[in-house]
């Protein structure tokens, strides 16, 4: 009987340590599965916005401490995701100042973070930007030549989406650019004048616009 009870525990533990492995190997996989894969359907044609236009493929997408989603296409560090909530609390402190409600939950937002195409600008100080194309900016003082450099890009309000550049260091400018561009969809769903008034920076104005 000893046996028996014996044999049984074995393979009872090899089954166990079989099904660990699926898992494991399950979770390496899906950590190997495109953005647009994991997301609900509503979001892929977000992805594909944002690949168009970063021109990055985003593999991971996860959660912060807070319930806001972040997409990326490097496994995220534990640094951006604070930065991602610390924006965002910032921004919602400052909204609910002026009086806004709509869209003042982390779950709202889908920040995906994309390869910086510079990381100094031209004074040489450290600031990771994305290249943007942008007519609407031709002639200002960001045109690059058709294009833009941001630390940042508001592009869905629908759901709440937005562009921020990988930072290795200076996670707190990386929190700025979070809260200044989900200004413009705070504004968006509460101050739609306010909004149109700040949306395009190639006719004047900065951020914060909130303060």
């Amino acid at each position: 009987m000893k046996l028996q009870a014996g044999g049984m525990n074995m393979r009872l533990l090899l089954t166990h340590r079989r099904a660990l492995v699926a898992a494991i190997v399950l979770f390496i996989s899906t950590l190997g599965t495109s953005a647009s894969a994991q997301v609900g359907g509503g979001n892929r044609r977000v992805v594909a916005q944002a690949e168009s236009y970063t021109g990055d493929t985003f593999n991971y997408s996860t959660e912060t401490p807070r319930g806001a989603h972040v997409i990326t296409r490097v496994r995220p560090r534990p640094e951006w995701l604070r930065a991602v909530d610390d924006g965002l609390t910032d921004l919602f402190a400052v909204a609910r100042k002026h009086g806004y409600r709509s869209h003042l939950n982390y779950a709202d937002y889908t920040i995906f973070i994309a390869k910086p195409d510079r990381t100094r600008d031209s004074t040489g100080a450290y600031s990771p930007d994305v290249a943007y194309v942008a007519p609407s900016y031709r002639g200002s003082i960001y045109d690059q030549g058709g294009f833009i450099y941001a630390a940042g890009m508001a592009f869905s309000f629908d759901p709440c989406a937005l562009v921020v550049a990988e930072h290795d260091h200076d996670f707190q400018r990386m929190a700025n650019v979070v809260r200044y561009e989900g200004e413009h969809l705070v504004l968006y769903h509460n101050d739609r004048r306010l909004f149109q008034q700040t949306a395009d920076h190639s006719k004047g104005g900065g951020h914060p616009i909130l303060q």
